[in-house]
């Protein structure tokens, strides 16, 4: 298992007009998902209608609208990667929600994440990944809420975290456990006790479980108030922290 710095903080570039992905190369690409009316039209033309009409059922405008956005810009990204137009990328669903392009040949691998307005999106070539995103929400981190989804272990580091540091604790260990069980596909049929994550802000991100010599994680700030987590498999040997123009 790789560990990484807990906190980084990281630079986001510009992206190269043409985009290609090597091997042992990861892409990460961050965007805002409240955007002006017309550009939120644009983006909707390139979903499917099962996904307007997923993004209808939602109850408030604004969910509705970082769907739309979100999910457009995923098939952006997609398309510019395959060399095709956005309207044309097909996903499918996983058996537990992990979405990913419907040719099970394709060797582009993504995974994304929004939270309050930031989305994150990873793609990589022929490996499996997992990337989740949160803004920190102070007084969040209730001990009901620890009990049912940590483990005893973070549950034990989570009480050893100066309390002025609890909340970034508690979200440096949710996006970790979210990232691995997005990156296996499963959902929570892996219990969320069966492997633990290291927490304490300013020590290396470490993952223990079964089969943590097959991944790689990363913490990192996507954003003043964020954290964020991935789990790639193996090592990559390169990551470009790219940032979507508006």
């Amino acid at each position: 298992m790789m560990c990484l710095p807990a906190m980084e903080a990281v630079s986001w570039s510009q992206p190269p007009p043409e985009l290609s992905l090597q091997q042992d190369e990861l892409h990460i690409w961050r965007a805002w998902l409240d955007v002006e009316p017309a550009e939120r039209a644009r983006l909707c033309s390139y979903l499917s209608k099962d996904e307007i009409s997923r993004a209808q059922r939602f109850v408030f405008p604004r969910d509705r609208d970082h769907f739309i956005v979100a999910r457009g810009r995923l098939r952006e990204l997609a398309g510019r990667y395959l060399h095709c137009p956005p309207n044309v990328v097909q996903f499918k669903t996983g058996r537990y929600g992990k979405l990913s392009l419907l040719d099970d040949l394709a060797p582009l691998h993504f995974n994304l994440s929004h939270s309050h307005g930031l989305a994150l999106y990873g793609f990589c070539m022929g490996r499996e990944l997992g990337i989740d995103t949160e803004k920190i929400r102070p007084g969040f981190a209730g001990e009901g809420i620890t009990a049912r989804y940590f483990s005893a272990a973070e549950q034990k580091e989570v009480a050893e975290v100066p309390n002025e540091l609890r909340d970034t604790a508690f979200f440096l260990c949710w996006t970790r456990k979210e990232a691995y069980i997005k990156a296996h596909g499963d959902g929570l049929q892996i219990p969320l006790d069966s492997f633990d994550v290291s927490l304490k802000p300013g020590e290396p991100a470490t993952l223990r479980s079964a089969d943590s010599g097959r991944w790689s994680m990363r913490s990192f700030v996507p954003a003043p108030e964020f954290v964020a987590a991935l789990i790639v498999e193996g090592e990559i040997r390169s990551t470009r922290f790219l940032g979507v123009r508006e």
